[in-house]
């Protein structure tokens, strides 16, 4: 069983969206609630592992909501499937670690299938542990000079290749000058958090703040998707819709 609990400031949102988790049944629906602020006492006593969480509500927003649990908890969040009239924050959603992003009015069908994808989530988890996001200690090698410098996977925003070298940008505007090839690189990375968008550029998944046509924005960063490229990289948005 999945617990979850349901955050919405529409009444009639939360009546439906509560029927459709009853007829679940495999979630374990422990409350509903018309505000992030009060939810966060069943989230402090309970043990909620899935919100359904209204993006546009007011005072605390779902977003900002979702961003403050993951900011305080991490990986130890409960999982988010968004609930909202637009579709233009769902690539934001990955950035917290969002399993799905419901369009209102949602059918049951769709409902369904982001609770089942939970379940397989929660379930893969319990079987195989190690295949959990990448962590703190998680990290690569990358020959500097003379030096091997260990950079944390959480760290990297994108990377940059030229000729016979690589430029790794780091979060608070860090730059790492090293000896390697796109493709040596491109190896050592996991391919859930990283995807080569570009013959010349790998970049961070949950680094990227937007996407416009057939271009994806980092910070101040606008890198170009290539048409070698764009299949994939489909298929990572793709499962957002």
């Amino acid at each position: 069983m999945v617990s979850c609990i349901i955050i919405d400031d529409d009444p009639f949102v939360i009546n439906y969206l509560q029927d459709f988790a009853l007829q679940t049944p495999f979630l374990h629906l422990i409350s509903t609630h018309q505000t992030a602020t009060d939810a966060l006492k069943i989230l402090e006593t309970e043990n909620v592992q899935l919100i359904f969480l209204d993006i546009g509500m007011p005072g605390i927003n779902g977003m900002e909501f979702a961003k403050m649990l993951y900011d305080i908890k991490g990986e130890m969040a409960p999982r988010i499937i968004f609930i909202s009239g637009f579709d233009r924050f769902a690539l934001e959603g990955y950035n917290v670690n969002a399993l799905g992003y419901l369009l209102k009015p949602p059918a049951y069908e769709d409902f369904f299938k982001a609770a089942y994808k939970a379940k397989t989530y929660f379930e893969g988890l319990i079987k195989h542990p190690e295949n959990n996001t990448y962590n703190e200690t998680d990290f690569i090698f990358l020959r500097v000079e003379h030096d091997l410098v260990r950079v944390y996977l959480k760290d990297i925003l994108y990377i940059e290749g030229f000729k016979d070298y690589i430029k790794v940008y780091t979060l608070g505007g860090g730059m790492i000058k090293a000896l390697a090839t796109m493709k040596s690189i491109e190896e050592k990375l996991p391919p859930s958090s990283f995807m080569r968008i570009h013959r010349s550029f790998i970049v961070s998944l949950d680094k990227i703040e937007s996407i416009h046509n057939s271009t994806i924005k980092i910070g101040k960063t606008i890198i170009p998707v290539t048409a070698q490229f764009k299949a994939d990289f489909k298929k990572f948005i793709d499962k957002w819709f």
